[in-house]
C-alpha cells in the first residue's frame, strides 16, 4: 500500500443555507430518531465525508418557518425583526442526489433546541440547514479503523461502517446512557463492535477510556482512529493514545461534539 494514498484531504466547499422540510421519520432506538429531509434546495449538496456537520437552523416553535438568514460577505446575516435562531452542530447521516433527501439522527435525551424540535417533528415541517463549510476526508485505504464515541457520534460512526471496503477491519466503541440505545451498524469490512454502558472505574476512568485502554490493536498494517463525543472522555483517549501508546498525532482525529458543562461546543483536538 502506498502511504500517499493515506493522506488525509482538506476540502472547501461553497457556503449555501438550505430551507428543508421533513419527508418522514423513522425511529432508530427509543433514544435516536431519524428525520428525512427534502427540499429544491437541497440541490448541489455536498458531504465528501462522514466528519462533515452542518448547522441546523431551529425554527423557535413546533411547525414555524425558521427565521433563515441571508448571506453576506461578512457571513450569515438575520432579520432583525425576528430573535436570532438556535444553530447546533449535526451530522448529515445520508445524502441521496436521486431521491433528493438528507437524513439526520437525533439523540432524543440530550437537551436543547435540535432536540425538542425533533422530538416534535412532523412530515411538513420545516428546518434550516447552512453547510457543510468543508469536509476532512480520511481515506478508506488504511487497513485498520479505531472508531469511538458516545450516541452523539453514531450517526458518523454508522456512516462510516457503510463506506469502508470489505478488505479493512474496523473496532469501534460506543459508549450508551443504556442498553436500549443500540442500533443497528452494517458494513462490509471485519467488523468489532464494543458497546458500554456510562461508568466511572474505581481509579476516576470513564467507561470509553477504559475500554479503550483494554483494546488489543492490530500490530500489522496501517491504521487510523476516529473519536467524537463529550469533551472530557475524548480528551482523556486521545492523552492515552498519544502520551502511552505512542500513535502518531497524523493518525488521530479527535473531537468534542458537547460538553456536560457547555453542550452547545464543537471543538477539534489538534
Amino acid at each position: 500500500m502506498k502511504i500517499d494514498s493515506l493522506e488525509v484531504q482538506k476540502m472547501l466547499h461553497p457556503i449555501k443555507t438550505r430551507l428543508l422540510r421533513v419527508k418522514r421519520i423513522t425511529e432508530l432506538s427509543p433514544s435516536m430518531r431519524r428525520i428525512t429531509l427534502e427540499g429544491d434546495d437541497l440541490a448541489g449538496f455536498i458531504s465528501a465525508s462522514f466528519d462533515d456537520h452542518v448547522k441546523l437552523i431551529v425554527p423557535e416553535g413546533p411547525g414555524e418557518a425558521p427565521n433563515m438568514p441571508q448571506l453576506e460577505p461578512t457571513g450569515l446575516v438575520f432579520a432583525e425583526d425576528r430573535p436570532k435562531p438556535a444553530m447546533r452542530d449535526y451530522t448529515p447521516r445520508r445524502y441521496d442526489a436521486a431521491t433528493n433527501e438528507l437524513d439526520i439522527d437525533f439523540v432524543l435525551h440530550h437537551q436543547g433546541p435540535a432536540t425538542d424540535w425533533a422530538h416534535h417533528a412532523a412530515p411538513g415541517h420545516t428546518l434550516g440547514i447552512a453547510g457543510p463549510r468543508g469536509s476532512f476526508v480520511v481515506p478508506t485505504a488504511f487497513d485498520w479503523h479505531l472508531l469511538i464515541g458516545d450516541e452523539t457520534a453514531l450517526p458518523a460512526i454508522a456512516r462510516r461502517l457503510e463506506e469502508l471496503p470489505a478488505a479493512a477491519k474496523a473496532i469501534v466503541v460506543v459508549q450508551l446512557t443504556s442498553e436500549t440505545a443500540k442500533i443497528d451498524l452494517t458494513s462490509r469490512c471485519q467488523l468489532d463492535v464494543h458497546w458500554i454502558v456510562e461508568n466511572t472505574n474505581a481509579e476516576g476512568r470513564g467507561a470509553l477510556e477504559t475500554t479503550v485502554r483494554g483494546l488489543k490493536l492490530p500490530e500489522q498494517g496501517e491504521g487510523y482512529i476516529w473519536a467524537a463525543g463529550e469533551y472530557n472522555d475524548i480528551k482523556a483517549v486521545r492523552q492515552y493514545l498519544v502520551d502511552e501508546r505512542g500513535i502518531d498525532k497524523k493518525r488521530i482525529r479527535a473531537s468534542s461534539y458537547w460538553r456536560k458543562s457547555a453542550p452547545n461546543t464543537h471543538k477539534n483536538f489538534d
